[in-house]
């Protein structure tokens, strides 16, 4: 199963356009006419946090399960394609999987996926799918529990 959230970009996009025209309207004209001139810096520290928020919020994510490995991208979706610093991609067997978690904060989702490695270590990754819709996470997690219930059929048959 192959699923993404790659129509989210633009409304990603929109958004953060209204927060950097929210910054030269508040450097313009709010100082220009003296508005809010004993708030100005909150609304200053407003507009950045809401920002970094949403910096760490929007994020790519691609799921594929198809085929033999299982494959999950999570990487930013401004400047992606000049500077990918914000990558986070896997791309292990199916076997590997041993179980999945999806921690749901406020404004944040997280998935986090429990691997085995070859020494038979378990260690995990995880991917924020925030952006991700509801019916796509209901696949997701469907496809995920396909494979943890095929892993330990196959793990108790031997």
């Amino acid at each position: 199963m192959r699923t993404d959230n790659r129509n989210v970009k633009n409304t990603i996009i929109s958004i953060y356009f209204i927060l950097l025209l929210f910054v030269i309207l508040w450097i313009t004209v709010f100082k220009s006419f003296g508005m809010f001139p004993e708030s100005s810096l909150y609304v200053f520290l407003g507009l950045l946090l809401i920002a970094v928020v949403f910096h760490f919020v929007a994020r790519y994510f691609e799921y594929d399960s198809d085929g033999v490995k299982l494959v999950i991208i999570n990487k930013g979706l401004i400047l992606t394609e000049f500077v990918n610093y914000r990558e986070n991609k896997i791309e292990v067997d199916k076997s590997k999987l041993v179980k999945y978690r999806i921690n749901d904060y406020i404004v944040y989702k997280v998935l986090v996926i429990s691997l085995k490695n070859s020494e038979g270590t378990i260690y995990k990754e995880r991917f924020n799918i925030t952006l991700l819709k509801r019916k796509k996470l209901k696949y997701v997690k469907q496809s995920l529990r396909r494979m943890i219930k095929k892993n330990i059929s196959i793990n108790t048959d031997t």
